[in-house]
């Protein structure tokens, strides 16, 4: 259980560092080509293509810092309909469900990059090939997947409150 936790930390950090320079690349473009565009009277070619790449590899990345820091969206009407002593076996099963929609979701993106790849796309503009941008979408399904996979058989590690959590296998503090 140390092991997972500790391998999904490290992941996290990994996550972080890269929608941090994402970030931080849509950011310095931006201003950038506003500066220059106001010195010269014209823009960086592509700057708002390389801002919306670095953008949409933020949002993507951003799915697995939330998921870690117990951020994410998730229904709570429905908390308090089940018993308290039921607690354990739901978050197994909600940690199941969304490892297995992480799973599909992968799956299928894994088709369309490598679809993107065999047709040789390329954005007009940069004139670089698309599916190393799009690889980002797999990657963000992948680590979901193993994430709450982790989640569902040690539910001591997923983020959040669980202290007081029921746990017929003894696994509770």
């Amino acid at each position: 259980m140390e092991n997972a936790k500790n391998f999904l930390d490290k992941v996290y950090k990994f996550e972080r560092a890269v929608a941090i320079f994402a970030f931080s690349v849509m950011t310095l473009i931006i201003i950038a080509d506003v500066i220059i565009r106001k010195i010269a009277g014209v823009g960086i070619a592509g700057a708002m293509r390389i801002a919306i790449y670095a953008m949409i590899v933020t949002a993507l990345i951003s799915f697995g810092l939330a998921s870690h820091k117990g951020r994410h969206l998730r229904p709570k009407f429905a908390d308090q309909l089940l018993p308290k002593s039921w607690e354990f076996q739901i978050i197994s099963i909600q940690e199941s469900l969304h490892a297995l929609f992480s799973l599909v979701f992968a799956i299928v993106s894994i088709g369309v990059v490598y679809e993107t790849y065999l047709l040789e796309e390329t954005s007009r503009m940069l004139r670089i090939a698309i599916w190393p941008m799009q690889s980002v979408i797999p990657f963000a399904f992948i680590v979901g997947f193993v994430r709450h996979s982790l989640y569902a058989l040690y539910p001591k590690i997923r983020p959040g409150d669980n202290s007081d959590m029921t746990n017929p296998e003894g696994l509770s503090k």
